[in-house]
């Protein structure tokens, strides 16, 4: 049985009961699938297929990554740092980070956008 985004009447929470019942891991490339998204934050659900690497890049709110599925390499500033199954990340504004999967990896990113952004 296929679950599905459960958002009530008054679209005051999201509901999924398994994330990664929910994902979709492409044969090749990366799929983004937004769950949340207003002024304050911004909830993301990614699917790599094996290989595939979202190059370094920074963004001006803080933000967390929490793997559900697979093995990845972070790159987090000037470290890089494997991230497996249960691998939770914080990033601070403006941190450079990327991410290389080994194999299919399920991630949920959240940025915290209701803080006013620190300048570079």
């Amino acid at each position: 049985m296929k679950e599905e985004a459960t958002v009530p009447a008054a679209e005051s929470y999201v509901y999924m009961r398994d994330l990664r019942q929910q994902a979709k891991v492409p044969e090749n490339g990366i799929l983004s699938q937004t769950l949340h998204g207003d002024e304050r934050s911004k909830v993301i659900l990614f699917g790599f297929a094996a290989g595939q690497e979202l190059s370094a890049h920074t963004a001006p709110y803080p933000a967390t990554l929490l793997f559900l599925k697979g093995d990845a390499k972070l790159k987090l500033g000037a470290e890089e740092q494997e991230a497996t199954e249960g691998t939770f990340v914080y990033m601070p504004p403006y941190m450079e980070h990327g991410i290389k999967a080994h194999n299919e990896v399920v991630m949920l990113l959240t940025m915290i956008k209701g803080v006013p952004p620190v300048a570079a």
